[in-house]
């Protein structure tokens, strides 16, 4: 193959700085307000700007920094492998594999769109931190990237036709074809789905973090005084200032989940999906079907008085540099999740769940809860009396919470596929292909026992981690045939051996 060396376009540099200056924001910040604006006494300009001075010098350290990476990195192509170099003082070079490659995921930020740039991230089968890819070329021209996806193409056509290669069980790339369109979020979704967001939480412990991280800097005497000063105009005042101020909160959550899902498609390729989403980044990652564990159908409360919920996939892998959860459908109509659905997963059984927990199952459901929070209401009861005696309406809460989550619980056998429904504050019902289940587990305890009733786990790889579907005090019989289900057949295994045997002659 070609040996010619290829460069990072020169934005890379400035990529790099930002992205340092990112991670030592805070820092800086305290380095601010450490020193930025006390006045040293001494007269002298110099010591007077001290911080700032550091922070001048830090930023051009940075800067070179920046420059060194760019251009000490290089990429080529050889013995079908994705070679690169970088480093200065340590060089290092890290040689890819064409057939071990899993995906390229795409991401297009501010600086890349004007130059009509992608960052590239390279995704392999033995990543073993879904936190960061295996490679990743920072800036490269999207003339380049589709470069490097003809020779991973062209790479694994040849590793198939090597006869003799153990390797010729490695899927096969075909040359890029047009991607068959699965699911796009309209206007109207996007707007229930930035307005229905948990984004506001996601600020509010941004804030509390910042809070926490630079309370010695922060005046709360003279806020305090400030803040009692602005009471005394009214409690009505204040309410409708603190309503003012969640509102600006959610109004920002909702661009920010306006502008991330922007766009969001969902495009099927031979063995891949292909998401994109993103106004100002435009990100599209390729997930391999052959990693995807198991299929949710998520239903908030919430969204679901409306008829709509999401649907995610567990991905034995990461995904959109966020986690191996990877949001395939952030919201949809639940009468409309089936066509997408069996458009990627033809052999799915999208069904709901109809075996149910048995009534004498229910006490469990909100017996522990109960029990934890009987100290909880008796000491507030006790110290807060009598408005303490409020916490006493926890307890039909805890009761009816219970009964909602019996209620909701099931689960189905059909095939090789088992469907498990429950829900915590969310309904979630979980669809695992045996073969991708990685253990089954039951559990019972002494009470368990004597009603014969029984909690099922089933556990699925989600990136270096797991993601448990549990459906709790299902019949004992019923709780024994699934894990009958799960364990192989006598023949099967039979069979098994037979294939080991011949393969040892």
């Amino acid at each position: 193959m070609s040996e010619e060396r290829y460069k990072l376009h020169w934005i890379t540099a400035l990529i790099e700085v930002l992205k340092t200056l990112k991670e030592m924001i805070f820092p800086l910040i305290v380095l601010i307000f450490a020193n930025g604006f006390q006045d040293s006494g001494t007269g002298k300009w110099y010591w007077d700007y001290l911080s700032f001075i550091i922070l001048g010098v830090l930023i051009i350290v940075f800067f070179i920094t920046g420059i060194i990476k760019w251009k000490r990195f290089v990429y080529w192509f050889e013995d079908d492998e994705l070679r690169i170099e970088y480093g200065l003082f340590v060089k290092k070079k890290r040689y890819i594999p064409f057939h071990r490659i899993q995906s390229l995921d795409y991401t297009e930020g501010i600086l890349h769109r004007p130059l009509k740039l992608v960052k590239v991230k390279v995704e392999t089968a033995g990543g073993a931190d879904i936190s960061k890819s295996d490679a990743e070329l920072t800036a490269i021209t999207k003339e380049a990237a589709k470069r490097i996806e003809e020779k991973m193409a062209e790479s694994k056509q040849r590793k198939i036709h090597k006869i003799d290669d153990f390797d010729e069980f490695e899927p096969v790339a075909e040359p890029s074809q047009k991607l068959k369109a699965v699911y796009k979020m309209d206007r109207k979704d996007l707007l229930v789905l930035a307005t229905t967001s948990g984004g506001i939480g996601l600020i509010l412990s941004g804030v509390l973090i910042f809070l926490v991280q630079f309370a010695e800097f922060i005046p709360f005497d003279k806020m305090y005084v400030e803040i009692s000063e602005f009471i005394k105009y009214g409690v009505i005042i204040v309410v409708i200032v603190v309503l003012l101020g969640l509102l600006v909160i959610w109004g920002v959550s909702v661009l920010m989940t306006f502008l991330g899902y922007y766009g969001f498609t969902v495009e099927l390729d031979k063995e891949d999906l292909v998401i994109s989403r993103g106004l100002i980044e435009k990100k599209r990652v390729t997930v391999p079907l052959n990693r995807v564990q198991s299929v949710r159908i998520i239903e908030n409360p919430f969204r679901q008085l409306f008829g709509y919920a999401n649907v995610v996939i567990d991905n034995a892998g990461g995904g959109l540099g966020d986690s191996a959860r990877i949001n395939l459908l952030p919201l949809v109509k639940k009468t409309d999740i089936n066509g997408p659905l069996k458009a990627i997963f033809p052999d799915l059984v999208v069904e709901e769940p109809t075996r149910k927990v048995p009534s004498r199952g229910k006490r469990y459901y909100y017996r522990i809860d109960f029990l934890w929070m009987a100290p909880v209401i008796g000491a507030l009861a006790y110290f807060f009396f009598p408005y303490g005696l409020f916490s006493l309406l926890l307890i039909p809460v805890i009761v009816l919470w219970g009964l909602f989550q019996h209620r909701s619980a099931a689960f189905e056998t059909f095939g090789n596929q088992l469907t498990m429904r429950f829900r915590g504050i969310s309904l979630q019902t979980a669809y695992m292909m045996k073969n991708r289940i990685q253990s089954m587990e039951i559990k019972q305890n002494y009470f368990h026992r004597k009603k014969n009733v029984a909690i099922v786990s089933a556990r699925v790889k989600s990136g270096m981690g797991v993601f448990n579907a549990q459906v709790s005090y299902i019949e004992e019989k019923d709780a024994n045939e699934i894990l009958d289900w799960y364990e192989p057949s006598v023949e099967k295994k039979v069979e098994s051996n037979l294939i080991v045997d011949d393969i040892l002659e």
